[in-house]
């Protein structure tokens, strides 16, 4: 891809990067996973109870072999409708979530909440990072946002133009926010929900951990986006976009975009209110109620309720606004969906127990206090491939969690070594969608987004290894 501003003179030139569709990848997994059955030998652990926990774990000295049960072509068609329905609870979830965040954002709540910051930020122009990535940080680790904030990047360049900085910064403000929050994970119910439900978990178990995670991965984040803005205002020639910048500055009329931002009805303080209600709701159900998917799912109901009462939105606009959110979650959705008929697949092919077997045995020559670590490297490789959060999960973690049965690891450890390897390489993989278009509609050419990103990327992997050197080493639980 050409580095030549006045060649790329208008944003689309990212869209040159050409990136397979989700859907086209979990199909050629599953294609795989079907010939895989052929292919490697069938075998199988035997299943027991464990005392402590009452749960179902692998019995490590029981794999044996057994005889070949290939897949059929009717099996492999049936696998998708199958997947859908063994993944029901986990669809409807995100539907109803994706639904009420939708709702939220269509009264103009979090566009009138930037503006807010942005004029109380006159003078004091380098704070608004310390003061707005944080939020979109904690918006991340707790509700899961992502490609909401797509809707608001024109919005941000303007507003980081404005400020004397660039549109690495604007991206930056998104991008770092979904890595950093998403590798917190605290509450994020799209892949910290997914990947505990799946391994057997209690729902947000373990969230205390992961609240230290949140503070430690915003200070590690602020820092270096602050610094780098910072040079940026003091020296505009430094900046890694400083050439493209000159151009799309003056395509760009940021006077009006700023004008309308800076209000804040008491409408959507209301909105913001009730949202934070609904997130409060969440963490002390989840630490004292033992709060699941319905619970969660319900509080998110009374958040579509209350925001429609307080908006004073009709009845109409908020089931339209709620079914757009939901047809928005239609990929994340079917990827599950999918996903599932993967581990359907290996499952009735006898060979997932195979894969776990060899798996186990390739872990062994790992040291234990490593092995957090090691399921962490598998998973942010396999990210590079299939970025969706709750797609990853479908298809890692049916492996990963009875693996950690096997090789003397808990559970909740292998789900840590899923949510950070699931978020860190989001930020710089071009197979991730919401990656591509902020960057294509900011401007910023892959290989320039690189030269910020990848630091970052080395900073969270060294708390990545920290945390799970940690969580290995305790046996953080339940199990």
């Amino acid at each position: 891809m050409s580095e030549n501003p006045q060649q790329a003179a208008k944003p689309v030139q990212n869209k040159k990067v050409s990136v397979p569709s989700p859907i086209m990848i979990i199909a050629v997994i599953l294609v795989l996973s079907a010939i895989a059955t052929y292919i490697v030998p069938a075998g199988e652990f035997v299943r027991i109870k464990d005392a402590a926990s009452g749960r179902m774990i692998v019995d490590p000295n029981s794999f044996h072999f057994i005889a070949q049960k290939p897949t059929k072509i009717l099996d492999f068609l049936m696998s998708i409708p199958k997947g859908i329905k063994g993944a029901a609870s986990i669809v409807g979830f995100l539907m109803i979530i994706g639904g009420a965040l939708n709702v939220m954002a269509e009264t103009g709540a979090i566009h009138a909440f930037m503006g807010h910051v942005v004029k109380k930020m006159e003078g004091h122009e380098t704070l608004i990072i310390p003061v707005l990535l944080p939020i979109f940080i904690c918006l991340s680790a707790t509700a899961g946002c992502s490609e909401e904030y797509i809707a608001f990047i024109p919005l941000m360049t303007a507003v980081c133009y404005a400020l004397g900085f660039d549109s690495i910064v604007a991206a930056g403000m998104f991008l770092c926010a979904v890595g950093a929050g998403y590798g917190a994970g605290v509450t994020n119910p799209f892949t910290v929900g997914v990947a505990q439900s799946i391994s057997g978990l209690p729902m947000f178990s373990g969230i205390q951990i992961r609240l230290v995670m949140l503070v430690t991965l915003i200070i590690v984040t602020v820092i270096p986006l602050y610094l780098y803005a910072r040079m940026v205002k003091k020296h505009p020639e430094k900046s890694f976009m400083y050439d493209y910048d000159q151009i799309y500055k003056e395509k760009m009329n940021i006077e009006s975009i700023m004008g309308e931002t800076g209000t804040m009805p008491r409408t959507h303080k209301l909105v913001l209110f009730g949202f934070c209600l609904v997130v409060a709701g969440i963490l002390i159900g989840v630490l004292k109620f033992d709060f699941y998917m319905d619970e969660i799912a319900a509080l998110f109901i009374a958040l579509i309720i209350y925001t429609g009462i307080v908006s004073r939105m009709n009845a109409n606009k908020v089931a339209n606004a709620f079914i757009k959110g939901v047809a928005g979650m239609a990929l994340p959705c079917m990827m599950v969906g999918m996903c599932k008929g993967v581990t359907i697949l290996l499952d009735n092919g006898h060979i997932l127990d195979t894969i776990i077997y060899y798996l186990a045995n390739s872990l062994n020559a790992v040291p234990k206090s490593m092995l957090g670590i090691g399921m962490f490297i598998v998973q942010d490789i396999f990210n590079m491939v299939v970025p969706s959060g709750s797609g990853q999960a479908a298809i890692t973690m049916p492996i990963m969690a009875p693996l950690a049965d096997l090789v003397g690891i808990t559970r909740q450890t292998a789900v840590l070594a899923f949510q950070m390897g699931d978020a860190f390489t989001n930020s710089v993989t071009p197979a991730s969608g919401t990656t591509m278009t902020i960057l294509s509609i900011a401007g910023i050419p892959l290989r320039r987004w690189w030269k910020f990103a990848i630091p970052m990327l080395g900073i969270w992997w060294i708390v990545a290894f920290v945390v799970l050197f940690y969580a290995t080493a305790v046996q953080i639980g339940p199990f």
